[in-house]
C-alpha cells in the first residue's frame, strides 16, 4: 500500500495545466509550453484525465481518500475499453502521461458530450428498487410484482437519468425525455450501445464469478470522426455494482466490490455522524480505509486476471 493516498494532485504537470476538480477526478489541457504545444501537435484536442484516490459518499468528499484507488479505476477502464473496442470506440487516445501520474491518467480526446447517464440494470436494486416499490415500474418501464431486493430482472433495462450538477443527485428519467432532448435516432443509439456494453460486460463479469447488476455509461461524439464514442470511466466499482456471484441471495442488500465499507460505517453508530446534519463526516478509521482498499484491488484481479499495477 502506498504510505498516503494521493488525495490532492498536481496543480501543474509538464506540459498540462490544470482546469477542474471532481468529486474523484482531475482534468488538465496541454499549456503553452513546448511540451504542451507537442502533445496538441500529436494528438489534436485532448484532456488528461487523472484518477485520485478521493473517496465521495452521500455528496461529500471524505478523509482519508483510499490508497490506489486512482489507479485501479484508470487501469480497470483501459481494460475494459478493450473488451469493448469492436462495439463501440473509447475517448482513449494515449496512455503516455507524465510521470507523476503514471498508472493512473489517460490521455483522452475532448468529446461533444450527450446530456444523459446512460443507465442499464440487469438486476434490481438502489435508486431502481425504490421507484419499483412505488409504482412497479423504473423509469416508466412495467416490471413483474414480486420482485426483491438483488432480483434479477426478465432482461436488462435502459433506465437513463439526467446529469445532475456537483453535488446534486442524478434523476432517473422515461426514455421519451431522451428522446426530447437528443433526438429519436441519437436516444435509440445510445440506448442500444448501452445494452450492447452491459451484455458483452456482464457475459465477461459472470465467468469470473462476478455479477454486473447495474452501470452507468457516458457518451460524447468525437468531432474528428463523428462517431458516438464511450467517455469518462467505464465498468468500474464507481460506476458500476459489483457483487460476488457465489453470495448472491435476492432479497437483501448484496455485498458488493466497491466503497459499501465506507457508506455502511458513515451510517452506524460508530461513526457519530448525522447524514441529515449539516456537519461534514468525520474522518474516516484506518480498518475502513484498508478494507475498502482491498475491495477495490479484489475487483480488479477478479475481472481482469492480473493483479493492479499498484505503486
Amino acid at each position: 500500500m502506498t504510505a498516503d493516498a494521493t488525495d490532492v494532485l498536481p496543480a501543474s504537470l509538464a506540459g498540462w495545466a490544470h482546469t477542474y476538480s471532481g468529486k474523484v477526478r482531475d482534468l488538465y489541457v496541454p499549456d503553452e509550453s513546448d511540451e504542451g504545444r507537442a502533445v496538441r501537435a500529436e494528438h489534436g484536442d485532448v484532456v488528461l484525465v487523472v484518477a485520485s484516490d478521493r473517496v465521495s459518499a452521500y455528496d461529500h468528499v471524505l478523509s482519508p481518500g483510499i490508497p490506489d484507488k486512482g489507479v485501479v479505476l484508470t487501469q480497470l477502464s483501459l481494460w475494459w475499453f478493450e473488451q469493448l473496442a469492436d462495439l463501440v470506440p473509447s475517448h482513449v487516445v494515449s496512455t503516455a502521461v507524465p510521470a507523476a501520474v503514471a498508472g493512473r491518467a489517460m490521455i483522452c480526446r475532448r468529446l461533444e458530450m450527450f446530456p444523459v447517464e446512460c443507465v442499464v440494470r440487469g438486476y434490481l436494486t438502489g435508486s431502481g428498487l425504490a421507484e419499483y416499490r412505488g409504482s412497479g415500474e423504473v423509469t416508466g418501464i412495467a416490471l413483474p410484482a414480486g420482485l426483491v431486493d438483488g432480483s434479477r430482472l426478465p432482461e436488462p433495462i435502459f433506465t437513463p437519468a439526467t446529469k445532475a450538477e456537483l453535488g446534486d443527485h442524478d434523476e432517473n428519467v422515461p426514455f421519451s425525455v431522451v428522446e426530447a432532448t437528443v433526438g429519436d435516432e441519437t436516444a435509440a443509439t445510445l440506448r442500444d450501445l448501452t445494452l450492447a456494453v452491459y451484455a458483452r460486460a456482464e457475459a465477461i463479469a459472470r465467468e469470473r464469478g462476478v455479477i454486473l447488476a447495474d452501470t452507468k455509461l457516458e457518451f460524447g461524439t468525437d468531432p474528428v470522426t463523428g462517431a458516438v464514442t464511450l467517455g469518462d470511466e467505464v465498468l468500474t466499482p464507481d460506476s458500476s455494482r459489483f457483487w460476488p456471484a457465489a453470495a448472491w441471495q435476492p432479497g437483501h442488500p448484496q455485498p458488493s466490490f466497491d466503497k459499501q465499507f465506507v457508506r455502511d460505517w458513515l451510517t452506524s453508530a460508530a461513526s457519530g455522524w448525522e447524514r441529515a446534519s449539516d456537519a461534514p463526516p468525520p474522518k474516516l478509521p484506518q480498518d475502513v480505509v484498508r478494507r475498502t482498499r482491498e475491495r477495490y484491488l479484489e475487483a480488479y484481479e477478479r475481472l481482469t486476471g492480473v493483479p493492479p499495477l499498484v505503486v
